[in-house]
């Protein structure tokens, strides 16, 4: 009897903690597949702590852009933030590396480099202060252009746009011969409508549903470099979340990160065909394609290689690509 009284007693202390409410920054719309994540991830979570951890979504870039969620959560308005491979950069450049251009070839190849590389990137990034809680592939960029593109010397007639904020993947760009433009997306229609730029490379989920694949309807089936995502939180709040409720938190993580992962491919698949119907010209890539990219991408590589990203972990990275190529 007096240990079912002391459980309760427990069970009564626990229900009376006041509830952690996390504020999340997200530049994932309302409602998309990003942000239904989240939601789906809030509900878990208030339901495995007796509503001791609360998430609270602010969607759409409403808490600003990832420079701005990254500074709100070191002064502590925000809990934690979505991000890309951008925003992740910020707070460990090291995580670029998995966005260096033409080095993957398969999603097979990146899942195999990511799962490997992860607990690296989750230490560096916990010594800045933050907690990995998703990290997850969210498809691949493409190049779009105004007339086709196969070769990279058919880029090289074109004028390129890539975001701005990144100085040495712009110096990467221009040192293996293209014309680069640097455009915040916000103002990409208008550069393609002004002529200001000809092409640009994203995800086709988001060239679809910006429209911007109307004023450069070509696309290369060749993919770039995959998009990384993930979602972070400060590493003092997670720390303040009693131990008992964390592996069941984990464990809805990775449950709805593979779920986002099906979703994601699935909805790409969707935009590539509704494109089509709407004028998107796909050229496949020929067998000598990747090679010659490659080769072009390479004589930028001195302005990523120790500036943007270690030499240590873009070696680490090649040597686990020779490993999974010549055991596959």
């Amino acid at each position: 009897m007096k240990r079912i009284q002391a459980i309760a007693l427990l069970l009564l202390a626990a229900l009376a903690l006041p509830a952690q409410v996390i504020k999340i920054g997200s530049i994932a719309p309302d409602r998309s597949p990003w942000d239904d994540a989240l939601k789906e991830i809030a509900r878990e979570w208030e339901a495995i702590t007796n509503g001791q951890v609360k998430l609270k979504i602010y969607p759409g870039g409403i808490a600003g852009i990832e420079e701005d969620t990254i500074r709100k959560m070191k002064v502590g308005t925000l809990g934690g933030a979505v991000l890309t491979n951008i925003g992740l950069t910020k707070i460990n450049p090291d995580s670029f590396v998995l966005s260096t251009p033409f080095l993957f070839h398969s999603d097979k190849e990146m899942e195999y480099v990511l799962e490997r590389l992860n607990p690296i990137f989750a230490k560096q990034i916990k010594e800045k202060g933050f907690m990995v809680i998703i990290w997850t592939m969210s498809g691949w960029v493409n190049f779009f252009t105004k007339d086709p593109v196969i070769y990279p010397q058919d880029l090289k007639k074109q004028k390129l746009a890539i975001s701005t904020n990144e100085p040495e993947m712009e110096q990467a760009w221009k040192k293996s011969g293209y014309h680069i433009v640097p455009t915040d997306l916000k103002d990409l229609m208008m550069a393609l409508q002004s002529g200001m730029v000809d092409s640009f490379y994203l995800p086709p989920l988001l060239a679809g549903s910006g429209q911007y694949f109307a004023l450069a309807p070509h696309m290369l089936s060749l993919k770039i470099a995959p998009l990384v995502g993930g979602l972070v939180i400060v590493d003092r709040i997670w720390e303040r979340i009693p131990p008992q409720f964390k592996q069941p938190m984990m464990d809805v993580v990775t449950r709805v990160s593979r779920k986002l992962s099906g979703e994601t491919y699935t909805l790409e698949k969707k935009a590539l065909e509704s494109m089509k119907k709407n004028g998107l010209i796909i050229h496949e890539a020929p067998a000598d394609a990747m090679a010659k990219w490659k080769e072009a991408s390479d004589k930028g590589m001195d302005e990523l290689v120790g500036k943007l990203f270690s030499r240590e972990i873009y070696g680490k990275l090649e040597q686990l690509l020779q490993e999974y190529r010549q055991n596959k």
